[in-house]
């Protein structure tokens, strides 16, 4: 929960150490990776996918949902897959360059699945779009009828919010569901607490895609806590090993400065998938180990889960044979999010 550390014995990270390994990484990846929140959020695009950096809340949602346990190559490739099937909105203004995300609404879930598959889990992802897209249509209904008696009446209208809107964004609110342009944009603005409450009520929503969603659509200090950022707060002792990953999220949330905490995120993960060594497809004691460049973090970390060369000698077949020794194996698809996903549960 944001707000309140599930561990408040656990001092670490103080600002001191947040600012310092913010500026380690950042003299070795600020060039390669965003590391300041941007004044402005780029406009929707269709040629790149990501973590829901774009200004449409839904559009953000349902990217972000779309890039959980796969790459970001294979979240384009659903990505494609969706414009080629259901067509993006061109026009000027509200909703232009983003999916059709009605005409997937409308569309039967199996061609949802088939329009996303090139990038894993599409049954499971087709049925949490076509849900929230429901819900959202249904929420998009209710605010109109409910802006459209206010105008009658005078009275406010008890939707969600609209004591906070003008009389515009309501009026905008109106025109976007007339025209069939699903929205969540009403969400805006929101703190970061709320905004939490309201994602994860959606189907296949959890912590860490809403934190994304809160971080690089809304704008607000939020530190998304991915396989990469989960790892390093554990080596850096900055939560406990065992802490699951919703737990490190809500104590960064209360450890870590608001003004450093899309830096880092940043950071964190262009380091995961650079740093030789702190992949987890290495081993120590491997010539590759060995070879790496050093990490700047080094002095910082405690690999404790990290795999370590293990010589396993095997008898020889025939007397005066050589022994052979070999190494651990294993590896991870660095700059993914591998897992299997259950009813209700964050992709």
């Amino acid at each position: 929960m944001p707000g309140v550390t599930p561990f408040p014995e656990w001092s670490a990270p103080s600002l001191e150490q947040c600012e310092v390994v913010y500026r380690l990484l950042k003299e070795v990846h600020g060039k390669d990776v965003p590391h300041e929140t941007p004044a402005v959020i780029p406009a929707p695009s269709l040629e790149k996918t990501g973590c829901g950096e774009v200004p449409a809340v839904l559009d953000a949602l349902l990217r972000t949902l779309l890039s959980g346990a796969t790459t970001f190559a294979n979240a384009k490739k659903m990505l494609d897959g969706l414009k080629d099937s259901f067509g993006e909105r061109m026009e000027d203004g509200v909703g232009q360059g983003t999916i059709d995300w009605n005409n997937v609404r409308l569309a039967p879930v199996d061609d949802v699945a088939k329009a996303i598959h090139a990038g894993g889990l599409a049954k499971i992802k087709a049925k949490y779009i076509k849900n929230i897209l429901d819900m959202v249509h249904q929420e998009n209904i209710e605010r109109r009828e409910a802006y459209l008696a206010e105008k009658q009446t005078g009275e406010q209208a008890s939707v969600f919010g609209a004591a906070e809107k003008t009389g515009s964004q309501k009026e905008l609110e109106i025109l976007k569901t007339e025209r069939n342009i699903l929205s969540l944009d009403h969400l805006l603005g929101l703190p970061v607490d709320e905004a939490m409450r309201q994602f994860t009520k959606y189907p296949g929503i959890g912590v860490k895609t809403s934190a994304c969603v809160i971080l690089f659509c809304l704008q607000r200090p939020c530190f998304a806590v991915d396989t990469h950022v989960n790892k390093f707060a554990k080596w850096l002792g900055w939560a406990p090993e065992k802490a699951t990953e919703d737990d490190v999220f809500s104590h960064l949330e209360v450890r870590c400065p608001d003004h450093l905490k899309y830096g880092l995120h940043q950071l964190f993960i262009q380091h995961g998938q650079v740093c030789d060594k702190c992949k987890r497809s290495t081993a120590e004691g491997t010539d590759d180990w060995k070879a790496a460049r050093e990490c700047p973090l080094e002095n910082l970390l405690n690999r404790f889960d990290k795999r370590k060369s293990k010589a396993k000698i095997r008898p020889p077949k025939k007397k005066g044979r050589d022994i052979e020794v070999e190494h651990d194996g294993g590896s991870e698809e660095e700059g993914r999010v591998v897992g299997n996903a259950e009813e209700g549960e964050d992709l």
